[in-house]
C-alpha cells in the first residue's frame, strides 16, 4: 500500500493504463505501409460520423487531467486524449525520429507508417555534448483553433524545468546546459517556511510574512487530516478497518484511542517523519494521493503566492540549453550524453496561451509564458486540460469524463464524435462490456475470466460477443532475496553467502513452470533474467551465453538434462540445492543439512501477499518450495499476508529475509534505481558490486543499443550470481472489445506493449 519512488506493483493487483509507449504517442498515426493512405489519415475538418458515444471502463480518477500534474496511469490516459504528444515509438518502442514525413517498420510481417507532429534528430559532438533539435509541423492547431508553434514546445520545457515545479516529468533532471544555473537560488514560500519548521513560531524574514507563516500550517493541517482519511477510507473499503483507529493499526500505527480522528492519525505520522513531504518521508504512507498534493490544493484555496518561487540566491534568467531557431524549431543542447535523454521529449505539447500566458512570453527578453517561479496560471487548468489531440475535454461528474471529437485534429477528426470514459469497478467491467454498457475496457485477466470470455463467445477468446487483444505486460514478477540477511556470517558479497541464496534461488526456480502454468495458463511465460520480455535488452533463447536461471550446480554442471521428468527435474533440484548449501558450510548427512554455519539459519521466512487466500501467481511456487526444502532440512515459512502493507514495511526495515513482487518497467532498461548501490530502490537487495555499479553507469552514457544489451546482459549475470532476485513470469494485459458495437475493422491493428488501441482512436467506429 505504501508509495515507492520506482512503482513496486504487487503481482495480482497491477493495472496499467489503457495507453502504452513512450508519452502514449496520442498524437501518433500509422497505416499499413503502401496502402494508398498517405501519412494514413482523414481529411482535417472531416465530420464524426455517429452521436452515440464509445464507452470505455476505466478505474477510479483523481482529477488531475493535467499534462503536468497528473499522477495517476488513468488522469494521464484521460488528458493525453486532449494532447499531442512530441515524442513518437513504433509498436516495439522503437523512436520515431521523422514524425512530420513518417517512418516506416515492420512488425508481425507488416509494414506501418508512423506520423508524429515533430522530426527530432541527435547530434553527439565530439566534446561530449550532444544536440536534440526538434523540428515541429506547421499544420497543427490546438482544439480551439489556435496554431502550434515552437513557443509552445519552449514553454512546456519551461514549466518542466521550473525550480518550483513538483509534478511527475523529470525533464530538469537532465544534463541540460545551464539547468543548474537556472534552477538555482530560488525556492517556493512553503519550502522555506517548512525548512524554517514550526517549534519557536514566526521569525521575521524577507522571503514570507507572519500572516503566511501561519497560513502554511493551516492548511498542512488540513491536507494531512485529508491524507490520513484518505487512508482510513482505503483501509475501510478494503476490510483492514472499521473506523480510524483500526485503520491506523492496519496501516502500522497502534495504540490511537479508541475516538482518534484523521488529524490525530496524522499527528502520528508525523511523529514519525517529522515534516518531510518527500518520497522517502509523509509520501511514503500514501494510499493513493501524495501529501503534497493534498497540499497544493489547500495552498491554492488559501494563498497561491505561497507555492510561488522567491529569489533566496543567483539564479539565471533561461536556460542556455534551450535555445529557439524560429518559429518551428528549437535546440536543446546537453552537456553530456544521456541515454534516457531522449525519452525526457516524450511530453505533451501544451498551448501557451491556456496554460500560461502569451502576454507574458518574449524569447528574446527571457519571457516564457509565465513569470518564473509561479506555475499558478498551469495549476489552475489541472481539471480542465485542452490541446491539440483527437478529443476535447468536456466535463467530468458522476464518475464519467465526456469528451467531443476535435475537428481540427492534425490527423483527422475522429470518426466517432463523442467518447466517455466511465468509471468501472473491476467485477463490472467483463460484465459491462456483455451487457452492453461498456465497449471497451480492461480486466484483470486469468484463467477464470478467460473462461468467462469464452462463454461468452461460444468457445472462443475473441468472437461474436467480444473481441480480446492480449499484449505483454510491462513488467514482471520475481521472487527477491535480502542480500545482508540471507547471508553467512554477515557478510553479503561472499561465495558463501551467493551459495546459501542459489541453493533457495534452485528449488524456486524449478517450480516456476507449474505454478505460473496453474495460475495464468497461456496468459504468462517463465522468464530467465531479471528483466521484462518487453524491453530490447532482455536476452533472448537464441543469444550466446543464455541460460535457464538457477540451471546449474555448485560446480558450474547443468542440473537438468534433455527428457528428464518432471519429478526427476525436482529430485535434481533438491540435489544441487544440497550442494549449494553445503559450499555454504551447512553440516550436510545423509541428504539434510542438520546444521546452519554462523551467521546463517536453518529457517527462513518468506512473505507474499495472497491476500491470506493464495491469490498470487507464486504462491504455488512457494508452497512447493517449502515441502522440497523440508526434506533436505530447511524450514521455509510462508507468510500469506492479508494486508500488502506488512510487506513494504518488513522491506524497509531490512528484516524481511525472501518476499515475492513485482516490478514495473519502462522502454528504458536502465538499471541505477534497482541495483545500484546509489539507486533509490537498492535497499530492498543491498546488493554491492563495483563492477555492476560500473556496467550501469557505463550503459548510460552511450546511445549505442546494441552495445548497452551486450552491457546489461553482463549485469543481469551479476544479479543472477549475486541470487537476490529469482525472476518468475511475463504475464499478458487484456484489452477488450464489444464486437457487437465497435467495428474491429476499424480498431488499432498489431496492438502492442508500446502502441495501444488509443494511439489511433481518431479512426475508430461504432457499428
Amino acid at each position: 500500500m505504501k508509495r515507492r519512488l520506482l512503482s513496486i506493483l504487487l503481482a495480482g493487483a497491477m493495472t496499467i493504463g489503457l495507453l502504452a509507449g513512450c508519452g502514449s504517442t496520442a498524437g501518433g498515426n500509422n497505416a499499413p505501409a503502401g496502402t494508398g493512405t498517405g501519412e494514413g489519415t482523414e481529411a482535417a475538418g472531416s465530420s464524426a460520423s455517429s452521436d452515440t458515444p464509445l464507452v470505455v471502463g476505466y478505474d477510479h480518477f483523481n482529477s488531475k487531467f493535467s499534462p503536468f500534474f497528473n499522477e495517476s496511469e488513468y488522469d494521464k490516459d484521460a488528458e493525453e486524449l486532449t494532447q499531442v504528444i512530441l515524442l513518437t515509438n513504433d509498436r516495439q518502442g522503437a523512436i520515431i525520429y521523422n514524425g512530420i514525413e513518417g517512418e516506416t517498420h515492420s512488425y508481425n510481417g507488416t509494414e506501418y507508417t508512423y506520423n508524429g507532429p515533430a522530426n527530432i534528430e541527435v547530434t553527439e559532438n565530439a566534446d561530449g555534448t550532444a544536440y536534440y533539435d526538434i523540428q515541429l509541423r506547421e499544420d497543427i492547431t490546438f482544439s480551439d483553433g489556435t496554431p502550434m508553434t515552437i513557443d509552445d514546445v519552449i514553454f512546456s520545457m519551461y514549466v518542466y524545468c521550473d525550480p518550483t515545479y513538483d509534478g511527475n516529468g523529470t525533464l530538469f533532471s537532465q544534463p541540460i546546459e545551464g539547468i543548474e544555473s537556472y534552477r538555482s537560488g530560488m525556492e517556493t514560500r512553503y519550502n522555506l517556511i517548512l525548512k524554517a519548521g514550526r517549534e519557536g513560531g514566526y521569525t521575521e524574514t524577507e522571503f514570507y510574512t507572519e500572516e503566511q507563516y501561519n497560513a502554511f500550517w493551516t492548511a498542512l493541517d488540513a491536507a494531512g487530516e485529508a491524507f490520513a482519511q484518505e487512508i482510513v477510507d482505503y483501509c475501510i473499503a478494503a476490510g483492514y478497518g472499521t473506523d480510524v483507529t483500526t485503520s491506523a493499526a492496519a496501516w502500522g500505527y497502534e495504540g490511537l484511542a479508541e475516538d482518534a480522528t484523521a488529524a490525530d492519525f496524522f499527528a502520528v505520522i508525523v511523529e514519525k517523519y517529522g515534516y518531510d513531504l518527500s518520497d522517502e518521508g509523509i509520501n511514503l504512507e500514501t494510499a493513493g494521493t501524495s501529501i503534497t498534493s493534498f497540499l497544493t490544493e489547500r495552498l491554492s484555496e488559501v494563498d497561491s503566492t505561497l507555492m510561488a518561487g522567491v529569489q533566496t540566491g543567483e539564479s539565471a534568467d533561461s536556460i542556455s540549453g534551450i535555445q529557439k531557431i524560429d518559429e518551428y524549431n528549437v535546440r536543446v543542447v546537453f552537456s553530456e550524453v544521456s541515454a534516457s535523454g531522449i525519452y525526457q521529449f516524450g511530453f505533451a505539447i501544451a498551448p501557451m496561451h491556456y496554460y500560461g500566458d502569451a502576454s507574458l512570453y518574449d524569447y528574446e527578453n527571457n519571457m516564457f509564458g509565465f513569470n518564473k517561479g509561479d506555475l499558478s496560471s498551469v495549476r489552475a487548468k489541472t481539471t480542465q486540460p485542452m490541446g491539440a489531440g483527437p478529443y476535447k475535454f468536456i466535463k467530468f461528474e458522476n464518475g464519467v469524463i465526456s469528451y467531443e471529437a476535435n475537428e481540427n485534429y492534425y490527423l483527422g477528426a475522429p470518426k466517432t464524435k463523442y467518447l466517455n470514459l466511465l468509471e468501472t469497478t473491476e467485477a463490472d467491467k467483463l460484465n459491462g462490456v456483455i451487457t452492453g454498457t461498456i465497449d471497451i475496457t480492461n480486466p484483470s485477466f486469468n484463467k477464470d475470466v478467460v473462461a468467462a470470455v469464452q462463454k461468452a463467445n461460444g468457445g472462443e477468446i475473441s468472437g461474436p460477443v467480444i473481441a480480446t487483444s492480449l499484449v505483454d505486460n510491462l513488467g514482471y514478477g520475481y521472487i527477491g532475496m535480502n542480500a545482508e540477511v540471507m547471508s553467512v556470517g554477515g557478510v553479503k558479497d561472499s561465495d558463501a553467502s551467493k551459495n546459501l541464496r542459489k541453493a533457495f534461488g534452485t528449488i524456486f526456480s524449478v517450480y516456476r513452470d507449474v505454478a505460473i502454468d496453474s495460475y495464468y495458463g497461456e496468459l504468462a511465460t517463465v522468464i530467465n533474467y531479471p528483466i521484462s520480455n518487453t524491453s530490447w535488452a532482455a536476452p533472448q533463447s537464441t543469444d550466446e551465453g543464455y541460460k535457464v536461471a538457477f540451471s546449474t550446480d555448485v560446480e558450474g554442471k547443468d542440473i537438468y538434462t534433455s527428457g528428464m521428468s518432471e519429478e526427476e527435474k525436482y529430485e535434481a533440484a533438491k540435489k544441487a540445492a544440497l550442494g549449494y548449501l553445503e559450499a555454504a558450510g551447512y553440516t550436510v548427512a545423509n541428504g539434510k543439512v542438520t546444521a546452519a554455519p554462523e551467521g546463517a539459519s536453518l529457517e527462513y521466512e518468506l512473505l507474499i501477499p495472497g491476500g491470506g487466500a493464495g491469490d498470487h501467481p507464486s504462491f504455488m511456487i512457494c508452497t512447493l518450495a517449502k515441502e522440497a526444502l523440508a526434506e533436505i532440512g530447511i524450514n521455509l515459512i510462508v507468510t500469506d499476508l492479508t494486508q500488502s502493507s506488512d510487506l513494504w514495511t518488513a522491506i524497509e526495515a531490512g528484516t524481511c529475509a525472501m518476499w515475492v513482487a513485482a516490478w514495473g518497467a519502462t522502454i528504458d532498461p536502465d538499471m541505477f534505481q534497482i541495483y545500484h548501490p546509489e539507486g533509490g530502490s537498492n535497499y530492498m537487495y543491498e546488493i554491492d558490486d563495483d563492477n555492476l555499479a560500473q556496467l550501469i553507469v557505463d550503459a548510460r552514457s552511450t546511445t549505442d543499443q546494441n552495445f548497452r544489451k551486450l552491457m546489461y546482459k553482463e549485469c543481469l549475470d551479476i544479479i543472477i550470481d549475486w541470487a537476490v532476485e529469482i525472476p518468475v513470469y511475463q504475464r499478458q494485459n487484456a484489452i477488450i472489445f464489444s464486437s457487437e458495437r465497435v467495428n474491429m475493422k476499424t480498431v488499432t491493428p498489431d496492438i502492442s506493449t508500446f502502441y495501444g488501441w488509443i494511439n489511433e482512436i481518431h479512426q475508430i467506429e461504432l457499428n
